[in-house]
């Protein structure tokens, strides 16, 4: 073989390892290869209340990493943080519609950093075969509470911060309607609920380690997404309930007074008034404004795809909106948050 046709084969070589090169690399992107690193399973601990919108993060989340398997376990707060730290069931992610229960019951040992992602607030839903639908306004529901042929429901306090909200706002309805036995003939009658009054016009609700209830006037079971079919049916007349579950239900509701309402930034002083003890935990709770908070556990199992779940959630907040949960833009996080949500979290001090 002659030194020129060395030389075109040597060249034709090099064109062809180029060539092979070119192609590899357009085969294997760089979005690709980040996507083969989420998968496996992805177990999911959430309120109920976040049932509808973590349904289509889940969908959406699964279109774009198909080698995962999501799967969500819904139950009142509380509950699915028990289920982490008491039960010591691994979660990947913690969607908790209170985010103060993160720091409370799961700091050091279980988390180490939240995200405050969304809010709501707390309206008295009903359907047309609830009773006195024709009279019953934002200023006078307590009073239509009390006829005898009508009953109410809500989730357990010792189970589910809507269920412990509830009964905040009965007590803060107090003061802004100037009534001050709305409690005593609503809950404690009907209950065993008890209140201790302070001299500054706080208060602490306590809720007994195990709740008896006046079945003829109050229908409680312990997550609120339970209490849905019951009112739809017909088995009790009135439901105290996020705004947000009430719209993906299609449910009629009314709303309540921003002061009591536990959905107004600028009422947290006036929320800041009530307070309630879960007895059997020994934990006692400020009411605040609704915010939805999200972690990844400590003893989380696949924890790179729990990091990148929370990381879509911040991504694509138009779901939560959908939903009808105002997000919080950029979500305020505390702690040892991820550097995976750099531009997306605003920290507090």
């Amino acid at each position: 073989m002659n030194k020129k046709s060395l030389t075109l084969f040597s060249i034709l070589g090099i064109f062809l390892v180029l060539a092979f090169s070119g192609c590899t690399d357009q085969q294997t992107p760089a979005e690709d290869t980040d996507s083969q690193k989420i998968e496996g399973i992805v177990k999911i601990f959430h309120a109920g209340s976040l049932a509808v919108p973590f349904e289509e993060y889940e969908k959406a989340f699964e279109e774009k990493y198909p080698n995962t398997d999501v799967q969500r376990e819904s139950a009142g707060s509380v509950a699915c943080v028990r289920n982490i730290v008491e039960l010591h069931k691994k979660a990947d992610v913690l969607g908790s519609a209170d985010y103060s229960l993160i720091p409370k019951m799961m700091y050091p040992d279980y988390a180490d950093w939240y995200l405050m992602v969304a809010k709501n607030e707390i309206v008295i839903a009903y359907t047309n075969k609830s009773k006195y639908t024709d009279e019953i306004t934002t200023d006078n529901w307590y009073e239509i509470f009390q006829k005898d042929d009508v009953k109410y429901g809500f989730s357990s306090a010792n189970d589910d911060p809507c269920g412990y909200r509830s009964q905040m706002v009965i007590k803060l309805a107090e003061k802004t309607y100037n009534d001050s036995t709305i409690y005593e003939n609503l809950i404690m009658k009907n209950s065993n609920f008890e209140v201790v009054e302070n001299a500054d016009g706080s208060f602490l609700i306590e809720s007994p380690a195990e709740i008896t209830v006046n079945t003829d006037k109050i229908f409680m079971r312990s997550k609120e997404v339970d209490l849905l079919g019951p009112l739809e049916s017909g088995a009790y007349d009135y439901l105290f309930i996020y705004k947000s579950v009430a719209n993906q239900h299609n449910l009629e509701y009314i709303e309540l007074p921003a002061d009591i309402n536990l959905g107004a930034y600028d009422k947290a002083e006036n929320y800041g008034r009530a307070s309630l003890l879960i007895e059997s935990q020994n934990k006692t709770i400020a009411a605040a404004p609704i915010v939805y908070g999200v972690t990844v556990p400590t003893n989380a199992e696949n924890k790179a795809a729990g990091v990148a779940f929370v990381k879509f959630i911040l991504e694509n907040p138009q779901i939560f909106e959908n939903a009808g949960q105002p997000v919080i833009k950029p979500a305020i996080g505390n702690g040892n948050v991820p550097a995976d949500y750099d531009g997306l979290v605003e920290m507090t001090a």
